[in-house]
């Protein structure tokens, strides 16, 4: 994880490939390295939380890697919000040049989870 200033907004990026895993796998820790369920956890959710209460941006970078699991993007993304019941997790920025495929699943999965909130 990186703290970098761009015009005076402070920003917390997350690369993935880079602090994770080129390697994401499944849905929950049970099913193996690398799950959504251990991402969320060991590194989303604590830089959701820094980001909050430093008023800094949060981004997470996807590219690098070698393909995600659906069941990996929902758990992590899909599963913050659930866990902190936070709208605000709607406003991470998805970065996903190789495939953009993956950032519109992640909002998706965002979304869908801030809608069941209700």
């Amino acid at each position: 994880m990186e703290i970098c200033e761009k015009k005076g907004v402070t920003n917390m990026e997350i690369n993935i490939a880079r602090d994770y895993t080129k390697t994401p796998g499944g849905r929950y820790i049970k099913e193996g390295p690398f799950s959504g369920e251990d991402f969320r956890n060991t590194l989303l959710l604590p830089a959701f939380e820094k980001s909050k209460a430093q008023n800094e941006r949060l981004t997470v970078v996807l590219d690098g890697g070698f393909g995600y699991a659906v069941s990996f993007l929902e758990e992590a993304f899909g599963g913050l919000v659930r866990q902190t019941k936070d709208k605000s997790v709607k406003d991470i920025e998805i970065i996903s040049e190789e495939d953009e495929s993956f950032k519109k699943k992640v909002y998706k999965y965002i979304d869908e989870a801030i809608k069941a909130l209700k």
